[in-house]
């Protein structure tokens, strides 16, 4: 084999996506920033999003302007506002004259026996979860149709193919997000536009690590119990996901070598749901 194959491939992508705009929800950290990282080494403008420290997200902004000479922007737009959501395209919009890549990222958790879990965080999860990503699609999909090119990912789960305990909010907002990629790719399959839903399995991020004791607390075991004999117990390889294997297929479902990849739910979870 060529050892000079995957550099040129690298440029190939870079060269490809190069001047093409992404907004990454959820992206100011974990799998997010992660994503938007990569899309910027490969040429792409991106739009932040996320709450945080604001001098962190300026630091981070400003390394992705010089890093990878794009120009990156940030919106706070809370993902369980509609209003903002919208308000976060059109600026997107504005500075950048058009959304060519939407990925759905941002999330939230809570692990809780059905018959106490309130149900205040029943409505954040599936607003956050899932409303979102609706109001986003919608409000990207005219000008992707009108450009006849587009990419939309969600960032979905191996909840959205399988369930497990105290996750009620969760696993229902996944697997509606696994149905709405699904109704998505069926309406845009015509205009060069592909929606894909990738489902990770677990990933060190700080949402999980914010679960670890919230299970431990639910199924009353340790937080060491937590890792060993529930989640990397669920799959396989017993190795956490990393975000470098999700940004690696997120800008793959960026080229043309995966047009034709649409309407797929995309495991990365070592073989959880093979069982």
């Amino acid at each position: 084999m060529d050892g000079t194959a995957p550099n040129s491939n690298n440029n190939s992508r870079q060269d490809e996506l190069a001047g093409k705009t992404a907004i990454v929800t959820g992206s100011t950290s974990g799998i997010g920033l992660g994503i938007a990282r990569a899309f910027a080494s490969a040429g792409m403008n991106v739009i932040l999003n996320g709450f945080g420290d604001p001098q962190e997200i300026e630091r981070i902004r400003r390394t992705f302007e010089s890093e990878f000479h794009v120009t990156a922007a940030h919106s706070p737009a809370d993902m369980s506002r509609p209003d903002e959501i919208g308000a976060m395209v059109e600026d997107a919009r504005r500075i950048f004259g058009s959304v060519d890549v939407l990925v759905n990222n941002a999330g939230i958790q809570h692990v809780e026996a059905i018959e106490t879990f309130p149900p205040a965080k029943w409505d954040a999860i599936i607003a956050i979860n899932l409303s979102s990503a609706f109001h986003g699609i919608r409000a990207v999909v005219p000008g992707m149709k009108e450009r006849r090119w587009g990419r939309i990912i969600n960032i979905a789960s191996a909840h959205a193919l399988v369930a497990s305990l105290f996750k009620s909010a969760y696993v229902a907002a996944k697997h509606g997000l696994l149905g709405l990629t699904k109704t998505i790719a069926l309406e845009t399959a015509e205009h060069g536009i592909t929606a894909n839903a990738i489902c990770p399995g677990y990933v060190l991020t700080p949402l999980v690590e914010k679960q670890i004791p919230e299970t431990a607390k639910a199924r009353g075991i340790t937080e060491d119990e937590v890792i060993r004999d529930v989640l990397l117990h669920a799959q396989p390889t017993r190795q956490f996901v990393t975000t470098e294997q999700l940004c690696a297929l997120s800008v793959f479902l960026c080229t043309r070598a995966a047009a034709s990849i649409t309407g797929a739910a995309l495991p990365v979870e070592g073989g959880w749901t093979a069982q």
